[in-house]
């Protein structure tokens, strides 16, 4: 009886908010064949791909091509490239957008608020392909723009993107100009939903606008800020392959090369197919590890965490 009830209080949901989940419906088929049909093909790691044969006739041969990883002489050297890079992005690229969210908040004009989001926001469209040939020209020790500013003050030509020490900043700074708009609308938004009930009563209690920001409009953002973050913290292995791939040059290959760009050198274009799969799943595996552990210190700060 109580579990004849029960399914007719979940059908009588269902019915109630049919038409939510009938919007849903295309997101869980985009996700189903383009995210979780692929997943199959994750077996190619243990295996010695054969186009011929295919992935499930290829010959199995268990963990060598883990071995043959780590065996590499410059794997270590990618490894820490990779995860050095991704530290970066998480402190100096994770809290941008939220500054600019916060900053475009408290904007009182509403048309230079919207003219600010639109031109923030355009960024995000632009092509990788098309930014690394702005930056190349921009940073030319022969014609660039920012060499030519550097003359006028009697400083030698720099080379940037042969230099290993400006590498990474470059990577950093190009990345939070073009995604910081665009990941600023979840905070945005975040932010729309807090009661404003909340700042009148702040108001009539004397509060300027920093201690509203502090007491109320961090506060609360903070579950949308600790999801967003555990999920990039599950990231932390994964730059991006465009980007990476635009500004890279055997000069910075030192400091440039990171496990997309390895794996489509050593994978895609040496033929070992399985290999790709090998360092796409072993970054995988070390971002769920973050993951867990991130999750696991949110729930020890009381916070929901993403489960």
């Amino acid at each position: 009886m109580g579990r004849s009830g029960s399914w007719k209080q979940a059908l009588r949901y269902l019915n109630q908010k049919k038409y939510l989940y009938i919007l849903l419906i295309p997101c869980v088929v985009y996700f189903f064949i383009f995210n979780y049909i692929p997943m199959y093909g994750v077996i190619m790691a243990f295996k010695d791909f054969n186009f011929a044969k295919g992935i499930l006739g290829s010959p199995w041969v268990g963990l060598d091509n883990f071995r043959y990883m780590f065996g590499l002489s410059d794997f270590y050297q990618v490894f820490w490239n990779s995860f050095y890079l991704g530290i970066l992005r998480l402190v100096f690229g994770f809290p941008f957008p939220i500054l600019l969210a916060l900053f475009l908040n408290e904007m009182r004009s509403m048309i230079f608020q919207r003219v600010s989001q639109t031109i923030i926001y355009l960024p995000h469209f632009i092509s990788w392909v098309v930014i690394g040939g702005i930056l190349v020209n921009f940073l030319s020790p022969t014609w660039g723009v920012v060499n030519i500013f550097l003359g006028k003050f009697g400083f030698d030509p720099i080379f940037f993107l042969a230099d290993t020490d400006y590498f990474r900043p470059i990577v950093i700074l190009s990345s939070i100009w073009k995604e910081s708009g665009w990941g600023s609308i979840i905070y945005l938004a975040a932010i729309a939903g807090i009661n404003s009930e909340l700042y009148e009563a702040a108001s009539i209690d004397g509060a300027g606008r920093l201690k509203k920001l502090w007491y109320i409009t961090l506060p609360g953002i903070k579950s949308t800020i600790v999801v967003l973050f555990l999920l990039r913290l599950g990231q932390i292995m994964g730059n991006g392959f465009e980007q990476i791939f635009v500004l890279q040059n055997p000069m910075n290959l030192s400091v440039s090369e990171v496990f997309e760009t390895y794996a489509y050198r050593v994978g895609i274009l040496g033929g070992r197919f399985s290999f790709g799969t090998t360092v796409g799943l072993f970054t995988s595996v070390i971002g769920l590890i973050f993951l867990l552990i991130g999750n696991a210190i949110a729930k020890l700060f009381k916070e929901e965490g993403i489960w």
